[in-house]
């Protein structure tokens, strides 16, 4: 079943467009020659630094869209999905069907079928498919009845595909059912399968040299793990076996950033899911959750202390208890709490914050027309996610956010908004992002507030994204139930895009806790509220920056950035006095001996540390250090005086 309300993608999602050329191998041109991107210009004068080096590998550029931003690929996905499932069904009678959608940049078809599957039979499948694409069968659409498709798919014995028309039916009884088939009905290869499209016109149209059949992995039937366990195939289709050969590169950069390896190898965080707990060594605020990991948390402090400065004053929030207190609500502590609580774990973890409301007291002021209370802070978030669905930082059970909100009059909607832009650009800027997507997303189907405020707040978000020359897409209707939003996902160095900063107006919280000011006429007037997030998830965004960065930091952001290697124990007295200096200076460093120094360099260099020198007897008795293998550009060095905090 493809391409219909079962799917994950659809026509109606092609509005995107492709802002990133994902770093990757050459591209051919029509003359068959791979066009190279021209060589990034030096910063400032100076050399490339590993740490860029890292993020930003020079190679030429190939660009691979999203199903999302090429309806040629959308298609040629759809396609080669519905190619797999035939040539599974050709090579095993006995498999059924589900769901196949395409996905960002690629596809996947859920079987039910005994034979495992192993890449040995992913290759049997392929060649399959190869076959079906010689054959240059057609993608015929054909409009179906409702009891016309529920009577071919009886006589065919597909429960799957009989349970999908009728969760289709059962959301829309008038719904248009399609059948798409490959080949004509009295082809002997003949296929077909529930479809509302779109595909390619036959089956030659697939470049089988860039298709590859990826994975397999396990999926319950309809996401509940009290149902059947399928078999997954994962693929990836492109029009050209370059763009493949470019997707492979990119996924296997990927896999050399990825940041559950890169935590362990340089002792950022640690998981913990022995417990049903991903313990974070990040961040963490609790025992029962694993100790604190110094060099995260020295990250996090300098996150803290930076954005500090940026965001401004901070006023206090009182929070209060909702009405009712349903799930995980344990005895009666006091104060009260709530606790995180895991299947089949006895012990629990503890949720910092319950299910409360902010209330900002005395909120009337006399000169109402400077309305601005400004409320932002770092709070711990729990939830349980499923062993399955965790993925390292990106996912886990506890995390924090840097929830912001912002009380002002609607005439300051637009440049308040305008503010948290320029906020989020100054700060992702600062951590090495300087390439957005920006969506505004507009009011849902089912909302709270009237049109009024629905419609200054749009006009003002569009007002504000104008004043700041940003282009951006419209997401129409995905906005939240109270209130627009604009999100900006950012692009790291691989050209992967991030959901991260967010803006959100909201009329539903300040109407809730009857929240009021007077105004210049004297009546009592609501308040407009705007939620931010510049980061989103703490942990999230620290997963990011170490997949960015590959784990070579920015000297600033470095958990060490020096490390003073001693050649001999003789001059380990004068390395110490030498990192108690910097150390003074707001230097984090680090003195290494006892070993030989080839071990100690290649030690400090697997650790990724920006600046490193080695201390002889000739340094010793001198007045100035040489440093070799310096990772660090000379205004990384001055930025650092003005980020670091000790």
């Amino acid at each position: 079943m493809n391409g219909g309300p079962e799917n994950a993608g659809g026509p109606g999602r092609l509005a995107g467009r492709n802002i990133f050329e994902l770093r990757a191998v050459p591209q051919a041109n029509a003359a068959g020659t791979a066009t190279e991107a021209p060589p990034a210009p030096p910063a400032n004068g100076h050399k490339t630094t590993p740490q860029q080096q890292a993020a930003a590998p020079q190679e030429a550029y190939v660009s691979l869209p999203t199903s999302d931003e090429s309806e040629t690929l959308l298609r040629i996905r759809h396609s080669s999905a519905h190619m797999m499932a035939m040539a599974v069904q050709k090579l095993y009678k006995d498999a059924q069907v589900t769901i196949g959608p395409w996905i960002d940049r690629g596809f996947y078809y859920d079987f039910d079928i005994k034979q495992p599957l192993t890449d040995k039979e992913l290759k049997q499948i392929k060649k399959e498919m190869q076959k079906i694409a010689k054959a240059k069968l057609p993608f015929i659409r054909e409009d179906v009845s409702k009891e016309e498709a529920e009577r071919r798919i009886k006589e065919i014995n597909e429960p799957y595909k009989l349970e999908i028309l009728e969760s289709i039916l059962s959301r829309n009884p008038d719904a248009d059912i399609t059948i798409y088939h490959i080949g004509e009905k009295d082809h002997p290869m003949h296929w077909w399968d529930l479809c509302a499209g779109p595909h390619v016109e036959k089956t030659s149209d697939i470049n089988m040299d860039a298709v590859k059949l990826e994975s397999v992995a396990g999926a319950y039937w309809r996401g509940d793990e009290n149902r059947a366990m399928l078999q997954r195939i994962y693929g990836t289709a492109w029009e050209t076996p370059q763009q493949l050969e470019a997707y492979i590169k990119l996924k296997e950069e990927a896999a050399r950033r990825d940041h559950r390896k890169l935590g362990q190898e340089l002792d950022l965080f640690s998981l913990q899911e022995t417990a049903g707990l991903c313990k974070l060594s990040l961040l963490q605020e609790s025992p029962s959750l694993g100790e604190e990991n110094p060099n995260v948390c020295l990250i996090r402090h300098l996150c803290n202390v930076y954005c500090a400065k940026m965001y401004g004053v901070c006023t206090a929030v009182v929070r209060l208890p909702a009405p009712k207190l349903e799930i995980g609500h344990i005895g009666s502590p006091s104060p009260p709490a709530l606790w995180l609580v895991v299947p089949g774990v006895s012990n629990r973890a503890p949720c910092k914050t319950s299910p409360c409301l902010p209330k900002v007291e005395d909120l009337s002021l006399s000169a109402c027309f400077f309305l601005l209370q400004v409320c932002c802070r770092f709070s711990r978030r729990a939830r349980y996610e499923r062993s399955g669905t965790m993925h390292g930082l990106f996912r886990a059970r506890g995390f924090t956010q840097d929830d912001g909100h912002i009380f002002c009059l609607p005439s300051q909607i637009s440049s308040e908004i305008v503010g948290v832009l320029e906020l989020m650009e100054q700060v992702l800027s600062t951590f090495g992002f300087s390439k957005y997507e920006v969506n505004l997303s507009t009011r849902p189907e089912k909302s709270v507030g009237d049109d009024n405020f629905w419609d200054i707040a749009e006009s003002s978000l569009v007002e504000a994204l104008n004043r700041k020359g940003w282009s951006y897409q419209v997401d129409e209707g995905g906005g939240a139930f109270y209130g627009p939003k604009i999100d900006l996902k950012i692009q790291d160095a691989i050209g992967r895009k991030w959901q991260c900063s967010t803006v959100q107006l909201d009329f539903n919280l300040p109407q809730r806790f009857d929240m009021t000011y007077i105004d210049e006429e004297n009546t009592k007037q609501r308040p407009i509220m705007i939620h931010r997030a510049i980061f989103g998830s703490i942990e999230r965004f620290f997963g990011i920056l170490i997949e960015n960065y590959a784990g070579a930091f920015p000297i600033w952001l470095a958990p060490t950035q020096v490390r003073l290697l001693t050649i001999t124990d003789d001059v380990a007295p004068y390395a110490h006095e030498v990192a108690a200096s910097m150390k003074k200076q707001g230097i984090r460093a680090k003195v290494e001996g006892g070993a030989s120094i080839s071990k100690l360099v290649r030690n400090a260099t697997t650790a990724k540390t920006p600046v490193i020198c080695i201390i002889g007897r000739q340094a010793s008795s001198g007045s100035h250090l040489q440093c070799g293998g310096l990772n660090a550009r000379v205004d990384e060095v001055q930025m650092l005086r003005s980020h670091q905090h000790t």
